[in-house]
């Protein structure tokens, strides 16, 4: 039985393919869901890691399994994909078992506000313009991901809940960082603002965020490595972060870690 009822569901950066995805929140929550429309908001997959190194077991096939059934059962799915998984926008346009594949979105809430809704990765400047620094800046990330998913290993022996050390990290640097979230949310503010747009829901940098820029809301869902965040728009059209590793009903997977040694993106969405 449902829990969650919705209107719409907005999720980014999954990054399956990966260790590091956090499938088994992403399955509960999905397990969970009733709502309209689901708009994934890019890098579902994380091919650029799939080239170097996949990993895939039976929860994050059972993520995929389950997005094709709210499909299959009149839930309007709404892939944009990202710079993670840019190979996908060679299929913009096209809709596969259900799941619409498009560049962007706009999305009327049902207040009547006009959103537009992008992955982000055209308002950093790094990625577009620099993809060395860019991968040297995602091997210190991932090293830290790593860290962090051996340290969660203990504490869920201990009985803990599960902790982000990136996350926490990212909230105890000063300058840079800092400076480089500003500057995100400006440009995503100013491109919203142009568009004449009432807000802008986007993700990439795996920092949530729902605030008010004068006239423009900007929306940030997060990501599904560090924080295990969505952005729900409700009956009534009001939009909220929603925190799921706070939930307390996520079921742990006992599958095994099965790699895909022959993992194809486009066999998992056309299989039948």
């Amino acid at each position: 039985m449902a829990t969650l009822d919705c209107r719409s569901l907005f999720l980014s950066d999954l990054h399956l393919g990966t260790r590091e995805c956090r499938a088994d929140y992403l399955l509960d929550l999905l397990r969970q869901v009733n709502c309209d429309r689901l708009v994934l908001v890019g890098d579902v997959f994380d091919i650029w890691a799939m080239r170097r190194r996949i990993f895939w077991d039976a929860t994050q096939a059972a993520v995929v399994e389950q997005v094709l059934s709210l499909a299959l059962h009149g839930v309007e799915v709404i892939y944009i994909p990202g710079n993670h998984d840019e190979l996908v926008r060679g299929f913009v346009g096209s809709e596969i078992r259900g799941v619409r594949i498009e560049r962007e979105l706009v999305h009327w809430t049902a207040d009547g506000r006009r959103f537009r809704v992008t992955h982000g990765d055209e308002f950093d400047g790094v990625v577009r313009h620099s993809r060395l620094v860019h991968a040297l800046g995602d091997l210190g990330y991932n090293l830290l991901l790593r860290g962090s998913r051996y340290l969660n290993t203990i504490r869920r022996r201990l009985g803990h809940p599960y902790w982000s050390l990136s996350a926490w990290l990212k909230t105890r640097v000063s300058g840079a960082a800092r400076e480089y979230i500003r500057r995100f949310e400006h440009a995503a503010v100013t491109a919203a603002r142009k568009g004449g747009f009432d807000g802008c829901i986007c993700g990439h940098i795996h920092k949530p965020n729902v605030q008010a820029f004068g006239d423009i809301l900007y929306c940030n869902d997060g990501d599904w490595v560090e924080h295990c965040t969505a952005l729900v728009e409700d009956r009534s059209g009001h939009l909220s972060l929603l925190h799921w590793s706070d939930h307390g009903s996520v079921q742990q997977a006992k599958s095994g870690a099965t790699p895909a040694e022959a993992f194809d993106l486009e066999s998992i969405l056309t299989r039948r």
